[in-house]
């Protein structure tokens, strides 16, 4: 299937590798091993997937400043965790916008064809930002003025185990034992 050139699609894939380095190594482990407090002591990120998903998108966002600022848009974070979309990017050239959403699943094992299985992703409500596209309800700016929609989807590997009561300390980052979560490496798609 043949696709229409799309730019800005093209120029955000330039970023993937970049992106992904931020939330893995090379061997596959998660950058982020934890919560730091001022006492240096570290508490293991939580399967909880809301919490995941912030910590995902804490650490592409100076990725996606970064595009911005090479690409001359203005980048405008979601005001609050409801709202549509995750980024808005506006260009300074000719004030096209687009929707950048950030969305995480985990994969869930296989089906009887091998094929990977996830837990499902919410690509939106259908409520109020679909219903109204010329006033911003719980959008950053009306639906309708967004030129395109893109969603960057991260799918990761849960690890069964981690005992979310533990507390380790500064040494213990190196240790295997805190929050060693695979991440496969995704296609590259948007």
């Amino acid at each position: 299937m043949n696709f229409p050139a799309d730019p800005f699609r093209e120029s955000l894939l330039a970023y993937f590798d970049e992106l992904k380095e931020r939330v893995a190594t090379e061997s596959g482990d998660w950058t982020v091993k934890g919560f730091i407090d001022v006492y240096q002591r570290i508490y293991t990120i939580s399967l909880d997937t809301k919490v995941l998903s912030k910590v995902l998108e804490l650490l592409m966002f100076p990725v996606l400043a970064k595009f911005a600022k090479e690409h001359h848009f203005q980048l405008f974070l979601a005001r609050a965790q409801n709202q549509y979309p995750d980024i808005s990017l506006v260009s300074e050239i000719d004030t096209t916008c687009y929707a950048l959403d950030i969305k995480t699943t985990y994969r869930t094992g296989t089906d009887k064809q091998g094929r990977m299985k996830v837990n499902g992703m919410t690509l939106g409500t259908f409520g109020g930002y679909f219903r109204d596209r010329d006033r911003a309800t719980i959008s950053t700016f009306p639906y309708n003025r967004y030129h395109k929609h893109y969603v960057l989807g991260v799918v990761y590997s849960q690890v069964q185990g981690i005992d979310e009561r533990e507390i380790y300390d500064i040494g213990d980052l190196s240790q295997a034992k805190i929050m060693k979560m695979n991440y496969k490496s995704p296609s590259k798609g948007l």
